[in-house]
């Protein structure tokens, strides 16, 4: 612990307080910053809410120098469902942008990954490093083989994002046999610009942080992106086999674990 994180604290969300403040900082991020919308949007009450919150683990990072009446103490938050939990309430959030047909029958323990979030004033910092490092306790004790989830481009615009989902497709598509493709309504092709031609600087430059911070772990990315309209991102499917992690990080993983 340093002065800088002696005051954070990460956790699972414990009651229906944390629960609304995670919901309150979604809305500040997904609706006022990059401007999307849902069924389920509470814009009186600000918070960006849907029909998984019930059943999902919300892993959550509190600055305990915030307030908790004024639902302001989350700062981060990580949206977990386990495969076993996805299977009882009838899918994954994924399933309305991708078809996990291949994921599903190869038998593997399944975790997915959403509406991942940090309040501006700690991205960069050591915030997100701290969730993570929670999240890696989470897989392991839980013995999870694959994590997954859509992370998120801002705008649908793909010209605009050829770089880095040329990028993408080129050098971390998915083995065929594991492999999502993005569902035919919202599909968008990842591979605008031939392999010879990437600028590789460009790309990583319009790579989201989240996305970098997969990469890092030997993600791998679905067939094709799928545009979210009501959200304004492009989406690309993204997943991490925990048993492929370079020894390195499964070793870093194991360390956090038995502390």
């Amino acid at each position: 612990m340093t002065p800088e994180t002696s005051f954070f604290e990460t956790r699972l969300a414990t009651d229906e307080t944390d629960l609304l403040a995670a919901q309150r900082l979604r809305y500040r991020v997904f609706v006022e910053e990059l401007g999307g919308d849902g069924a389920m949007v509470d814009h009186a009450d600000r918070l960006e809410r849907d029909e998984f919150d019930p059943v999902v683990d919300h892993l959550v990072l509190v600055d305990n120098r915030r307030s908790r009446q004024a639902l302001d103490h989350v700062v981060g938050v990580y949206r977990l469902l386990p495969g076993d939990r996805a299977e009882r309430f009838g899918r994954f959030y994924c399933d309305s942008e991708y078809d996990l047909t291949s994921l599903r029958a190869a038998g593997r323990s399944l975790l997915e990954l959403g509406r991942s979030c940090v309040d501006p004033a700690f991205r960069g910092g050591s915030g997100m490093f701290l969730m993570w490092n929670a999240l890696a306790e989470y897989v392991l004790s839980r013995e999870i083989e694959i994590l997954f989830g859509v992370a998120s481009f801002h705008g649908t615009d793909a010209q605009a994002l050829a770089q880095p989902l040329s990028w993408l497709h080129h050098h971390h598509l998915a083995p065929a046999t594991l492999r999502p493709r993005a569902r035919p309504e919202g599909f968008q092709a990842m591979d605008l610009i031939p392999e010879a031609e990437l600028d590789r600087r460009a790309a990583m430059t319009g790579m989201p942080a989240l996305i970098k911070a997969y990469l890092r772990l030997g993600g791998l990315v679905g067939e094709g992106a799928y545009l979210d309209r009501p959200f304004n991102t492009t989406d690309v499917f993204l997943m991490v086999d925990t048993k492929a992690m370079s020894e390195k990080h499964r070793k870093f993983y194991e360390t956090r674990q038995g502390q």
